[in-house]
């Protein structure tokens, strides 16, 4: 066992010389050499100059706040529907002989004109029977008064004869007679003025410039009396009832109303592609709020709607459904901001000196479709940002775009 231990031994050392030997020890000197000088080059080499990233900023669209003189206009929307409407009736009866070109629905018609004509012969016989009556009658009251004077110079002679005068009676003297013939006479020239009627009633005419909405009758038809013929209503203006809430009165005037004052009122309609605005004016308001919707009603009229007179703007044609903007009250000085670019409706981001957002909550006087009113909370001049921004922070930096 010794000897085995011996022999290994022997074998190591051996090994240990060869490698400690010139030659084999060079490589070992030159990969120290190298590792040394790569380590102090890499202690030796210059610090590198680190900065912090720039802090990132949003690009923004911002306006000025500034106080503005402001008077309140007041929304609402309604239907036109005509000022006067009728309904045309036949007074007589008969059958329809002619009707006018303009008795079609949404035919015009001017004040007077000839719409329906009804048989007229009947009544002109009737008419004739009427005027022979009274000429009969009055031929009854020239014979009574002929008699009555004739009774008249008889009692006076008799009287000469007489010793003694009485007081002639009334029916010696006829006059009963005369004031039935009288009375005959006036009953006579009632049924010639009930006959000349019939026959005018015969001739529908137009009862004022006005357009018919629909035809219920026509040539060839029997009428009876109050048969209806045609609606009709009139065109020299028109009417709009407007709803307004109690929130609303308080800019709108409707005091001045009851006074014969008149409150402007812009109507526009989408008709086509091209919308339409038309100018009319709040000439009254209903004096009740309505039970149900709890709104209060003021009518609006347009002259001339149809356009007849050729002044140039579209006609505005009855059951159109328009939006209305009502002239309001003078409010005052306001900040006015576009309603969009309210967060949540009461909040304004306000961008500072240091180009950094602010959230600034404002109360809102009135709001309409496009502008939120503010009375204060501002100094002219801010700038706030006019279009949202999604999940903003306060502090974030911004740009400005514009």
């Amino acid at each position: 066992m010794l000897r085995r231990l011996s022999a290994a031994w022997r074998q190591v050392a051996s090994v240990l010389r060869r490698a400690l030997s010139p030659k084999a020890a060079l490589p070992i000197v030159f990969l120290a050499v190298a590792g040394g000088a790569a380590y102090w080059m890499t202690l030796a080499r210059p610090q590198v100059a680190q900065a912090p990233p720039p802090e990132p900023s949003l690009l923004v669209s911002v306006a000025a706040l500034k106080r503005e003189p402001v008077a309140f206009t007041v929304p609402s929307q309604g239907s036109v529907s005509p000022r006067t409407e009728t309904t045309l009736v036949s007074e007589v009866s008969g059958q329809i002989v002619d009707v006018s070109p303009a008795f079609v629905s949404g035919g015009f018609f001017k004040q007077g004109d000839v719409l329906v004509r009804i048989d007229p012969r009947i009544y002109e016989t009737n008419l004739l029977g009427a005027e022979a009556e009274v000429a009969r009658a009055r031929t009854q009251v020239a014979t009574e008064e002929a008699l009555a004077s004739y009774a008249q110079e008889n009692w006076e002679r008799l009287g000469e004869l007489r010793a003694e005068q009485d007081e002639a009676s009334d029916l010696t003297l006829r006059k009963p007679q005369l004031q039935q013939a009288l009375a005959e006479l006036d009953a006579r020239q009632a049924d010639l003025e009930r006959a000349q009627e019939d026959l005018r009633r015969t001739i529908i005419r137009a009862p004022y410039d006005g357009m018919v909405r629909e035809k219920l009758a026509d040539v060839g038809q029997f009428v009876n009396v109050g048969a209806e013929l045609a609606s009709a209503f009139a065109v020299d203006r028109a009417e709009v009832r407007l709803p307004l809430t109690q929130q609303d009165l308080r800019f709108v005037d409707v005091e001045a109303l009851a006074a014969g004052a008149t409150l402007p009122v812009t109507l526009r309609a989408d008709l086509g592609a091209e919308g339409q605005s038309w100018q009319a004016a709040v000439v009254r308001s209903e004096g009740v709020f309505d039970a149900t919707s709890r709104v209060l009603y003021v009518v609006a009229q347009v002259e001339d709607p149809y356009n007849l007179a050729g002044g140039g703007s579209s006609p505005l044609r009855i059951g159109t459904f328009v939006s209305a903007e009502i002239s309001g009250k003078a409010g005052g000085d306001f900040f006015v901001v576009p309603r969009h670019a309210l967060a949540r409706g009461d909040t304004l981001w306000i961008v500072d000196d240091d180009m950094r957002i602010r959230p600034r909550t404002v109360a809102v006087v009135r709001a309409d479709e496009r502008f939120a009113y503010i009375a204060e909370g501002f100094e002219d001049g801010e700038r706030y940002v006019t279009i949202p921004i999604a999940q903003p922070l306060p502090g974030m930096k911004v740009r400005v775009a514009n």
